[in-house]
Formats: structure tokens, sequence, C-alpha cells
């Protein structure tokens, strides 16, 4: 038998057609046949520029070995149409192109790339048995050894505690337009006789994972997800999806049947909690937060951190007028407050048939009411409602810092809401005009000298050096209980907005009503002259 090029030998069939298994591919040209099962093909883009790089796939042979492929750019087109996840194909000629060491998804040295002379096609009488899939399961303590090294993509399997915050008692419904809009969802899943770990899944593995969700009569448990990568986020281990990664469930594969049949086995497993973990912060001091934040490698974060008050600052409005719908800043309209977040309930109309010819804007469908998309309308208005916005001074042994309050994290502090303090300023000082500002109320000045527990969170805003002020969401009392399995889901649906960098591009996870606030306030306390906060307005 004649050697190729590469000095392989390939190997004959029962029909005498030479081919090649995936073992033998080496560096180099090879002028010979490889028969292979389609598993799974994504596309590889630019981080920076987005655009796409080629076509990467999976494949698997007959021996059962899986081996990266790879389609440039300028070839995808030649390719592509014939391409169908889980069918099994003959390709003649190839290169054996050197595996990235970076986000690897097959442990072969090589990568099979597609040349100017590679001629793919259908294997429609399959010879032999191709596996429809392969998986590559790692324990937690591999996945802590390999994490933030940018390495291999591990395949995770375990059963869901929490999906965006609500338990599966609850049955929860993943919002599939929510979800595509956000391109965001994460799940606490714990492994298996292993801790719970907090797993995000990013643009198609989150809309696949809700269109899976969603599709199951019953509450699904079992989740599988492949190629995730680890990463340490406010210094605990997390898990990312990436551009390749899949998601399966209850009986979707044999490892989740396998997973789903031992945990109905063992249903003391399923009902463990681990609460501590799931809704675990790092505890840090100010001078800890400060150093985590000129980090080369600080991601966004949230922490708890002991911390005394030690001035209220003044100079700056202590708080906004919110809409009362979504706490969005409302801008002054012509004869009305105006709420111009497009997603809010309050931007609501009275649907009424125009003809074509006459300018009206078309009203679109909202949750509960049709909303006007215009947003010079008068339509858009909203009842203004003080929220808090107030920097606080604190300290601890270590150092000082500011921090932010916003909404319920002010109302905790106070014990008082922001629109109470407001009425009864303007009660009480009915001579003063609706721009007159209101200083900080009393409520706030008490608070001096008081010892808390802050939750506090540090996003790209505080890396840039921008600003020190740090956001507060929440305030514990100091002697706060361990939480209970009862409120665990509560717990992390109010903690859960983290942000999480995938790959060379970070994102953020979907915002609720408060967190507009929030960035409101990030944008005027960096201001040169923060706006004044004014007496609110009434749509009468």
């Amino acid at each position: 038998m004649a050697m190729k090029r590469n000095g392989k030998s390939p190997v004959s069939s029962d029909t005498d057609e030479k081919f090649m298994f995936f073992k033998d591919v080496s560096l180099g040209p090879h002028e010979t046949q490889l028969r292979f099962r389609l598993i799974h093909f994504w596309e590889a883009r630019n981080p920076v520029k987005k655009t796409i790089i080629g076509l990467e796939m999976l494949l698997i042979d007959e021996q059962e070995t899986v081996i990266q492929g790879f389609i440039p750019p300028g070839r995808i087109k030649k390719y592509l149409p014939d391409l169908k996840q889980g069918s099994v194909y003959r390709l003649n000629n190839f290169y054996g192109s050197k595996n990235k060491p970076m986000y690897r998804v097959a442990d072969h040295i090589a990568i099979v790339s597609f040349t100017w002379n590679s001629e793919l096609s259908v294997l429609h009488e399959i010879p032999t048995s191709f596996d429809e899939d392969r998986f590559r399961f790692h324990s937690y303590e591999d996945f802590e050894a390999n994490c933030d090294l940018k390495g291999d993509l591990y395949d995770v399997v375990g059963h869901m505690k929490l999906v965006n915050g609500h338990t599966l008692i609850e049955h929860p419904t993943p919002d599939e337009v929510k979800i595509d809009t956000t391109r965001h969802i994460m799940v606490h899943v714990q492994l298996h006789d292993g801790p719970v770990m907090k797993l995000y899944l990013w643009d198609k593995a989150a809309a696949d994972f809700c269109k899976k969700f969603n599709s199951y009569d019953n509450t699904p448990t079992v989740l599988l997800v492949t190629a995730v990568n680890t990463k340490r986020l406010g210094g605990t281990l997390a898990l990312t999806s990436m551009s390749p990664s899949r998601v399966f469930m209850d009986y979707d594969v044999q490892p989740t049947i396998d997973y789903f049949n031992w945990l109905g086995s063992n249903p003391e497993i399923a009902k463990q909690v681990s609460a501590d973990v799931v809704t675990k912060r790092e505890t840090l001091t100010i001078a800890d937060i400060f150093t985590y934040m000129k980090q080369e490698s600080a991601k966004d974060a949230f922490f708890e951190c002991t911390a005394t008050i030690d001035d209220v600052v003044h100079g700056s409005a202590w708080y906004y007028i919110g809409c009362s719908g979504c706490h969005a800043k409302a801008t002054k309209g012509a004869t009305s407050l105006v709420c111009t977040n497009t997603k809010c309930e309050k931007i609501n109309t009275d649907g009424v048939p125009q003809y074509g010819t006459v300018q009206h804007a078309k009203d679109t469908k909202g949750a509960t009411s049709l909303a006007c998309t215009n947003t010079k309308c008068e339509k858009i208005n909203t009842d203004g409602v003080p929220q808090y916005r107030a920097k606080i001074s604190v300290y601890d042994n270590s150092d000082q810092a500011v921090f932010v309050l916003l909404g319920d994290a002010g109302r905790v502090l106070t014990g008082r809401h922001a629109s109470e303090l407001v009425s009864s300023y303007f009660e009480a000082n009915g001579s003063e005009g609706a721009d007159h500002e209101v200083p900080v109320p009393e409520a706030l000045i008490s608070t001096i000298g008081q010892t808390h527990k802050f939750c506090v969170k540090v996003t790209q805003h505080n890396f840039s050096g921008d600003t020190r002020a740090i956001t507060v969401t929440k305030i514990l009392s100091l002697d706060t209980p361990p939480p209970t399995e009862a409120s665990v889901g509560s717990n992390i649906a109010a903690t859960s907005r983290e942000t999480v960098q995938t790959e060379n591009e970070v994102c953020e996870p979907s915002k609720t009503r408060g967190d507009s606030a929030d960035e409101e306030s990030k944008r005027t306390f960096d201001s040169a002259d923060p706006q004044k906060a004014k007496r609110p307005r009434r749509d009468d």
C-alpha cells in the first residue's frame, strides 16, 4: 500500500475505500479521506470587529474520537448549504492545523481544516455506526484548577436549583422575548454530589435554554451545557457559556437521562439547598474593594462590607424624580413629566383606529396595555415619584469611601421613603416653588455614626477610574441570620444582576425596575454639574 506524503498509511474499509481515522490525523496536508458525523457547528467571530473569521465544527468518527473542524471564511458559502447537525459525511483532502491553545473543545492536537481542494459529500448509506455525541465532563476540582486560564472548555451536568433567581418549585417560565433582548440568563446548578455553581448562559445558549425549558410539560430539573468557561467572579467560581455551547435537559441525551434516573433514586440530593453557597457574597474591607477595582482582571462583582457612616455628602441632589412605573428618571415634557423608557408599562395609550393617510404614531402591544412608541407623544406621561440617590461617606478600619444609596437601600437605612420626605418638606415649606431643591433631610443626617453591613456592587464604571463612588444594592443588619431554603429564591432575585465577561466581550444581564435608576445615578454623579432635584410634578 502506498504511503501518503504525511507518512500515515490510510485504512482500507470493506468496500476498499481508503480513509483515515481521527487518531491518525497529524499536522500538515492530507490527501486522503475522512468519515465522520457532524456533532455541531458554529460561527467564529472576531471579538472586537464582530466579523466572521470562520466556521468551527465538532466531528466524531467511528472510533468515537472527537476532533475540531474549521472552514475558512472564504469557503463557508461553498460548504454551509450541505452542513446539517447529526449527518454523516465523507471529506477528501484536508489540512491538519495545530489545535488552538485557548478555548479548546476537543483534546486532539490537530484541527481538520478545509482547503482549496477539499471535497465534502453526505454519506446516505452509512457503512458503520457513528456515535451521536461525546461529552467531556469534569469535577468541580477540575473546574477550579482551570479557572481563568482560557484553556479547555469542558461540559457540565447537574440539577437546577434556581432559574434567574426563581426556585423550580415556583415553576418559572423564562420570557423568551425578554431573554432575546437581554441575551442572558443565570442558572444555579448543583453538581453530582458537589457544590452549587452559578452558570451564566449568553445569546444562543440562553435562547435555547428558554425554548427547551418552556417546552417541557413538567418543570425540567437536569441541565447539561457543553463547552463552558470557568471564571472567578467576585471571588466566586462561576461557569459561562461560549459560542460552541449547547444546552440539553432531562431526556435529551443519554447523560441527562442517566443523571435524571440517579436523581430520582436519590431524592434527598434533590432536596438539598446549599443556601450559603447560592447566596454567598464575598466579604471585603473598603481597602480590599479598592484594591480589587485596580486589578486588570477585575470583573463586575457584588461584595459585603461592614462600615460606619461618617457623613452625608452635600452639594448634589439626594434624590431624583422617577417614573412611578419603572423608576427610570422622568424628564420634563411640555405639560407633564415624561418617561422615556419604552418598556415601561406606564407608557400606555388608548388605541384609536386611524386611516393610513393620517399622521398618527402606531401603538404597539405591551404586556398589559397599548404602548405608544413616539417618545415626543404627550400620552407617554407619568406621575413623578421621588427616589433615593444619595451619597454617604463611610469608613472602616482600612479606608474610607463614598457609597451611593438607591431605592430600597435608602428606605431601609432611614426607615422612610424618599417621596415621604420630599412631601413632608414641601408641606412644611408651602411657599417654596416647584423648582426648589429639597435639602438633605434629617432622616439621612441622623444615620451618621451608625454601622451597617452594606451589599455593594462594583462595575466597569468603577474600573475606568472616573469615580470611586460605589453603589449600595442592599443593607443588612449586622446579625442577619443565614438564609433559609424558602428565602433563597427571593434573595437571589434581588442580588443576581451581575455583569459577566464572556470570551473577550463584556455583556450585561437584564435590568429590573431599579436598575434604570442605578444607571442614571452613575451618569449624574459623574457629571461636572449634577442636575438639581425638583419638586415632583403630577399630571392632572
